[in-house]
């Protein structure tokens, strides 16, 4: 992994989590987070870790995961452009809750826990980002314990596919990889049922399977 000294302030505006900061808090800010580039398939933080830096996500996606003794592997999230993660650990002062591993190659900016507490004194428009981040967290986890208790599988899929899609010239799409053991991870199924499912909503015409690319239909909301 490469660590570059400095982030730009331009670089900083573009980040959701510091676009209300005024110049002079970028300049600080920039001068104090590290730019770190990520090859694929690198952990992050991994859980019991001491929480010891926040880290925000320039580019490339991550996953974040959580196993038992056996290995098996559930995917609490995914993370993208804009994403940041381990602020918890900051403010709770607890060890890592969950691993974080890279899906693809990213760049991350990383702040240490001294200078994240510094700033979140000093800027009330930061305090609240970071709050509203925790509490969007919050509710997307109520939604998945609620689907994961009242759903049947192809609910769980089709809300999936929802919640994870962009739309492209009117047309709800979800771009990029996104494989069937994936899915099954995030939804609590296994990779066979989540293959019997994609097969029957692209037969029955819900989703039209693509190379790197799923389009959704209206109808999809339907089968939730």
């Amino acid at each position: 992994m490469r660590a570059a000294p400095v982030a730009s302030p331009l670089l900083l505006r573009s980040v959701p989590l510091f676009s209300l900061l005024p110049g002079a808090q970028l300049v600080l800010l920039a001068s104090v987070l590290l730019r770190k580039a990520y090859p694929k398939k690198s952990a992050v933080v991994v859980a019991g870790d001491p929480a010891d830096a926040l880290h925000i996500v320039i580019s490339g996606r991550l996953k974040v995961i959580m196993s038992d003794k056996e290995g098996r592997e559930v995917i609490l999230a995914i993370l993208d452009q804009g994403d940041f993660f381990g602020e918890m650990g900051l403010i709770d002062q607890a060890p890592r809750s969950a691993t974080v591993v890279t899906i693809e190659p990213c760049e991350l900016l990383t702040i240490t826990r001294t200078d994240f507490t510094k700033c979140l004194r000093k800027n009330f428009d930061l305090t609240m980002n970071v709050i509203r981040g925790l509490v969007r967290r919050l509710r997307e986890a109520d939604k998945k314990i609620g689907s994961l208790a009242l759903m049947d599988v192809y609910g769980r899929v089709a809300r999936l596919l929802l919640e994870m899609a962009e739309t492209v010239d009117g047309q709800k799409v979800v771009t990029g990889k996104l494989p069937k053991q994936q899915i099954a991870k995030m939804i609590g199924a296994t990779r066979e049922m989540v293959t019997r499912v994609m097969k029957e909503l692209e037969a029955s015409g819900h989703i039209e399977v693509r190379a790197h690319q799923i389009l959704l239909r209206d109808s999809l909301a339907l089968t939730k």
